[in-house]
């Protein structure tokens, strides 16, 4: 078994991708940026909301200062809550997996998503009180693909449970994007790739690649941790 499990939130625990992209049209047509859905899947999932907005307002050649990009994000946070309302549903076999391993190994969860994204749909789905620790965008200045939120969730990890000596090497990521992958890897993390996004070709840097979590053995990883 890994030391820890760090679980990815978007595309993992739930498929937000969809909702997130309607809240982000929702703000963005109005004001000539919308782009579409494949756009979105081969250019902005992996980018936490502040990036997101960086790059659609740079492809539409208008500048973006900080005072609006703090209320271009708040508008899409109040869209997002608004379609979530209506309620979610985890993808398979993930809600068992972090059950099964809470009171096993320490888990975490680490998301370029925004806390007030993420608590209402842990709400939801009965998990909002199971992890150890939580990353989230709020927390870091740079989103996946850069390492800091792998970085941060180990070191908590760690903080929290100085007996086990938990080290990057020892931690399993549980990812479904390229970005989220090289975030984990570059922090010296093994990871686990679930084709929920992408397809398994996308996904080659992961030291794992299944098409579900349904049923899945963690023990039977064993040999990535020796």
């Amino acid at each position: 078994m890994p030391a820890a499990v760090i679980f990815d939130f978007d595309g993992i625990i739930v498929d937000t991708e969809p909702l997130h992209y309607k809240a982000f049209q929702e703000v963005l047509v109005p004001l000539g940026l919308g782009y579409s859905w494949e756009e979105y899947v081969g250019h902005y999932i992996g980018f936490d909301d502040r990036d997101a907005f960086r790059e659609a307002y740079a492809a539409g050649g208008k500048a973006l200062d900080a005072d609006e990009l703090s209320m271009m994000i708040g508008k899409k946070a109040a869209a997002f809550n608004c379609i979530i309302a209506a309620g979610v549903t985890p993808f398979p076999g993930v809600v068992e997996l972090i059950r099964t391993l809470k009171g096993t190994c320490p888990i975490g969860l680490c998301s370029g998503a925004l806390a007030s994204d993420i608590a209402p749909i842990l709400q939801q789905l009965h998990i909002g009180g199971v992890f150890d620790i939580l990353v989230t965008a709020d927390e870091v200045a740079a989103s996946k693909p850069d390492p800091e939120s792998y970085q941060l969730a180990v070191k908590r990890l760690a903080e929290a449970f100085p007996a086990l000596s938990i080290a990057p090497a020892r931690c399993l990521a549980i990812e479904d994007t390229p970005a989220g992958i090289a975030s984990a890897t570059a922090a010296g993390l093994k990871v686990l790739a679930v084709t929920n996004s992408y397809p398994e070709e996308k996904l080659g840097a992961a030291a794992r690649v299944v098409e579900s979590l349904v049923g899945i053995d963690l023990t039977g990883l064993d040999a990535l941790f020796r």
